[in-house]
């Protein structure tokens, strides 16, 4: 079986770490010289936030208050990926680094995954303050589509685990095309253009 470890909104989640007011209102990060968004609290999403929205947009949310912006710090959230990646290596002795805020796991070995993953999870965000979501299936396609529905549904509490024939039907059909790993824009209007509108469509 195949794990994924995926932090949560992870830049908002680093500044949040040592800006604890921050927990709980709508938060951005902008990219290098304040241009534009690049991570999004949940708040800043409910709100229509779009990932790449020019710093000017919204701009008058910030001085209105309503709106909590960051200049991005890339040595800080290095450091804490670091540290997150430090502790999973700990538990899993074979892992994958896959983007600053993202590891593949193999547990082949590892008993009663669910548990482990959402025992990973809660020490994970124990000892560094940055939640994340675990997502384990046979592929690591299907792993990363578990992650998204642990992140979405606080009842797999910090773990999905897609292990039967039910459970990954059921996944694709919940998936648009356009979220499966490794389908861009223009191949997602493509795979629409064909009636492929999930990933069961895929299938």
């Amino acid at each position: 079986m195949f794990g994924i470890i995926d932090c949560n909104n992870f830049f908002v989640s680093c500044e949040r770490v040592f800006c604890p007011r921050l927990k709980g209102v709508p938060v951005v990060v902008l990219s290098n010289n304040d241009g534009c968004v690049i991570a999004r609290s949940n708040e800043a999403k409910a709100m229509g936030i779009a990932m790449g929205t020019p710093f000017f947009k919204v701009k008058h949310l910030m001085q209105s208050g309503v709106l909590h912006v960051k200049s991005g710090n890339l040595t800080l959230y290095g450091d804490m990926s670091r540290r997150v990646m430090s502790i999973v290596r700990k538990r899993v002795p074979r892992i994958e680094v896959y983007s600053i805020d993202e590891c593949f796991m193999d547990l082949d070995g590892i008993g009663h995954v669910e548990a482990f993953g959402r025992e990973l999870s809660a020490t994970v965000e124990r000892c560094t303050g940055i939640p994340v979501s675990v997502g384990v299936a046979p592929t690591k396609t299907l792993a990363k589509l578990a992650s998204r529905f642990a992140k979405k549904y606080a009842g797999y509490k910090g773990c999905c685990v897609i292990d039967n024939e039910e459970k990954r039907r059921k996944a694709l059909e919940l998936t648009e095309i356009g979220d499966v790993w490794g389908v861009g824009r223009r191949m997602q209007a493509t795979l629409k253009m064909c009636r492929v509108h999930t990933a069961l469509d895929y299938s």
